[in-house]
């Protein structure tokens, strides 16, 4: 009976080992004793092999990513710069893959060495702005930068450009790669920038050109205020002066009716009119803070002496 258990176990394992399952991401190598037997099984389902002899090996059939670090790279004309780039890939012969690479992580140290060997090469021989810009296009600027140096660089022409640089760089690695049993999908620069000495220039240097349009706008600003302020007192001066004549013509022209209204008035009673003027004098001079001596006879106090 534990023969026969045994047995079975046996079989099991036996069986178990003989059959392998492949799915939709994947291919396989079989080697046998660390050659490999036949051609890659791309099929996806259930697989045989003999067991214990034949090993298997899976590699993914999807597209995957590289991703390299970033790399200080000098230009042509002198520029150090960092520039990061990734690619996509795909293991298109398994076999060759197996033979010169087999696992993933070497792969990506392969792609690794040739992209980024590739890129110094590329873009140490053409100019900054020859892997800045993508095309010859115009470029429109704003009033404030009419006089600033940074036009005569953005507007300097170029022959190749950053597609083109990173097409040239992806031709020649897919090249390379293809020794490998892999595929190279495309080459893309992802980000590119100074250094750190020669960002601190170029922040400073567009500090400079910022500030000098904003000198250049409180300069215009405050010339315009002057004009403003100047014209709003010339106005407001001639408006005053306007006013000022037009009261005095009116203050005149009522002066001038008063004084034909108390002429014909004090005209028809010239007694009253004296009489009048007289009080008004004594209520001007006579208070008790001053003092009058006057003889009896004056005529200042004529409308008195004559009261009962």
């Amino acid at each position: 009976m534990k023969i026969k258990l045994i047995i079975i176990i046996v079989a099991l394992i036996v069986l178990f080992n003989a059959f392998y399952i492949i799915d939709e991401r994947q291919q396989v190598i079989i080697t046998q004793f660390g050659k490999p037997v036949g051609d890659a099984i791309t099929d996806a389902g259930l697989q045989i092999k003999i067991p214990f002899i034949q090993k298997v090996h899976f590699f993914d059939k999807r597209i995957m990513e590289w991703d390299g670090d970033a790399k200080q790279i000098p230009t042509s004309d002198k520029r150090y710069i960092w520039i990061d780039t990734f690619s996509r890939w795909q293991i298109i012969d398994p076999l060759k893959f197996y033979e010169t690479t087999r696992y993933e992580s070497s792969a990506h140290s392969r792609l690794d060495d040739i992209i980024s060997g590739i890129t110094r090469d590329v873009i140490s021989s053409n100019k900054l702005i020859e892997i800045v810009k993508s095309s010859n296009r115009e470029m429109t600027f704003t009033a404030e930068y009419s006089d600033s140096k940074l036009i005569d660089e953005v507007k300097e022409k170029i022959t190749s450009g950053r597609q083109v640089i990173a097409h040239s760089i992806f031709a020649l690695s897919k090249v390379k790669v293809a020794e490998y049993g892999i595929k190279l999908i495309d080459v893309r620069i992802k980000r590119l920038n100074y250094n750190q000495e020669v960002q601190a220039k170029v922040f400073e240097r567009m500090i400079s050109e910022r500030n000098k349009i904003a000198a250049k706008y409180l300069s215009e600003g405050e010339g315009d205020s002057s004009e403003i302020l100047g014209k709003m007192q010339r106005e407001l001066d001639q408006i005053q002066s306007e006013a000022y004549q037009t009261a005095q013509e009116i203050k005149g022209k009522a002066d001038a009716t008063a004084i034909n209204i108390y002429a014909n008035a004090y005209n028809k009673d010239p007694g009253f009119y004296e009489f009048l003027k007289t009080l008004e004098t004594y209520e001007k001079t006579i208070d008790n803070n001053n003092t009058l001596i006057m003889t009896t006879d004056s005529e200042y106090y004529k409308f008195l002496k004559t009261m009962k």
